[in-house]
């Protein structure tokens, strides 16, 4: 007990010292010689550290790389991002080297092996593909530089460049149409004389293919053409631009019905009925056809053929003087039917711009309406470089397996075909015009494939107020008109870098035709899985 208080005294007196009354003053005496002893002994310890310390720095300097322990971490990593970079750039190269080897193979194995008969067109393949893997060959060039140079170009970019050296080449370009060689004939109608156009068989297309045999027919003989009426035949102002022809000609060369019959006070008289073809049916013309003329206000005399033996299977070739000679007349109203069929001056007719002197590319014009949206539907979907499909599958397959070899392909073989011409053609996206059923073209679609990506198949979509590309058709009630429709399939299809036909179509005939006028014809034009038609192509030569 006696300890623990004797501990507890000790403790609070080292506790408070400063307390002790025997400390209560400072002894200067006494802590002079301290100081004094402290301060020599500090300025001994400073003395001695400055000259230790530069003697420190040096010899770490000399023995150590003081920027190697700051830069190596970066070092490393631009080491490894260079690397990684190079083996990226290396397997784009051997990639691209693979497809080069393989394009080099096939222009060997199809071009060499059988080398006897190369035409123009094919020679021109080989250029283009040539030239294709030259670019391809730069294209691995810069590929493997890419590590190495600085900037985004290389010193001899220029060099390597196949256009800078006089390689370039178009593989698809346009036909050279010749239109300064076209020969023509005036259309120079003689007052009150009229030739009243009949167009019964077959579709809309072989309708339009009528009209502008008419036309031709009306430029030999001097008459204006009077188009039908929407009551006998199609509403042909719905889809094309009357108004186009005359201002192209410079006259009024073309009357709708209804202005004809205005001149004619709402009775008019047909003075001569005459029919082309006189087998397998005159004019192609029944009761029902006859009964609607006459409730138009229409009366006519007998039907009379202009060749005993003209059959529409077989029609022999005809001259203008024929036509002068078989139709010509001084009754003011006369009616030839129907002329599909007719075979008159075929090189003359079937010339880009046609058979008669117009200021214009072509006469026959789809109306403003149609070639707008047309335009609109290619800005919005496929751009400037397309190629256009007509894929005609309904009804289809009877006509062509009627003919040796027939003209309707499987699926697979078709696909095959297409992607060739994409190859070919370099175009990102197809058109697709088709009445094929949505199974078939899903099977197109899945097996057209070019480098592994697939190459889309674009139709025209059902109505969405949301687009505006079909707003003119929607506001002016011709949306949902199936010619409407038809005619700007034809017009986006005559629009295209390329086109693919179906051989003996009469739709596509239509879009050939267009795509001569307007000078779109490419020399990569043809029908499906048939290569070049000499039929088309025959215009460059």
């Amino acid at each position: 007990m006696d300890r623990d208080s004797s501990d507890e005294d000790d403790d609070r007196r080292n506790l408070t010292y400063r307390n002790d009354t025997t400390r209560s003053s400072f002894n200067v005496e006494e802590l002079e010689p301290q100081m004094r002893r402290r301060s020599k002994l500090t300025f001994r310890k400073g003395y001695l550290f400055a000259l230790v310390l530069p003697l420190l720095i040096i010899f770490i300097y000399f023995s150590t790389d003081i920027r190697s322990l700051f830069t190596s971490d970066i070092s490393s990593f631009k080491f490894n991002a260079v690397s990684g970079q190079i083996r990226e750039s290396q397997l784009q190269a051997l990639h691209l080297l693979n497809q080069q080897q393989s394009s080099l193979l096939s222009i060997w194995n199809h071009t060499f092996v059988n080398s006897n008969n190369i035409t123009t067109v094919q020679f021109d393949d080989i250029k283009a593909t040539l030239l294709t893997q030259i670019t391809l060959n730069k294209h691995i060039q810069q590929i493997l530089l890419s590590p190495y140079k600085a900037g985004d170009t290389l010193q001899n970019d220029t060099a390597l460049d196949p256009s800078s050296a006089g390689y370039d080449f178009h593989r698809c370009r346009k036909v050279d149409q010749k239109f300064s060689e076209r020969r023509t004939i005036e259309w120079k109608p003689r007052r009150n004389k009229f030739l009243f156009a009949i167009c019964l068989s077959g579709q809309m297309s072989n309708h339009l293919i009528c009209l502008e045999k008419h036309m031709f027919f009306a430029a030999i003989l001097n008459r204006a053409l009077v188009i039908p009426s929407s009551r006998f035949d199609y509403q042909y102002n719905r889809v094309l631009d009357i108004e186009h022809i005359n201002d192209c000609i410079g006259k009024k060369v073309v009357v709708p019905f209804e202005e004809f019959m205005k001149l004619k006070k709402n009775h008019a008289h047909i003075d001569k009925f005459i029919c082309y073809f006189s087998t397998p049916q005159p004019c192609y013309m029944d009761e029902e056809h006859l009964k609607k003329l006459k409730s138009l206000g229409i009366s006519m005399g007998k039907l009379e053929a202009a060749w005993k033996n003209e059959d529409v299977k077989n029609p022999s070739r005809k001259t203008v003087k024929d036509v002068e000679e078989k139709f010509g007349s001084d009754d003011d109203v006369i009616a030839i039917g129907d002329v599909y069929f007719s075979d008159v001056e075929r090189d003359w007719v079937l010339q880009p711009g046609g058979p008669i002197a117009h200021k214009c590319k072509t006469l026959i014009e789809p109306s403003k309406l149609i070639l707008l949206t047309a335009e609109r539907f290619i800005q919005t979907f496929l751009g400037s470089n397309f190629i256009a499909l007509h894929f005609r599958r309904h009804g289809f397959l009877k006509f062509c397996n009627a003919k040796k070899p027939s003209c309707f392909y499987p699926i697979p073989q078709a696909a095959d075909c297409i992607t060739r011409m994409v190859e070919r053609a370099n175009s990102p996206v197809i058109y697709l015009s088709t009445d094929a059923a949505g199974s078939e073209t899903g099977l197109l679609q899945s097996m057209i494939m070019l480098n592994g990506k697939t190459i889309p198949l674009v139709k025209r979509p059902p109505r969405n107020s949301a687009e505006k590309w079909d707003a003119l058709l929607y506001r002016h009630g011709l949306e949902g008109d199936s010619q409407v429709e038809a005619m700007l399939d034809k017009t986006i299809c005559a629009m295209a870098s390329v086109f693919i036909g179906a051989s003996g179509s009469t739709f596509t005939e239509d879009i050939l035709r267009l795509r001569k006028d307007w000078g779109t014809a490419s020399i990569c034009d043809e029908y499906l899985c048939q290569g070049e038609n000499p039929n088309f192509i025959s215009s460059e030569e």
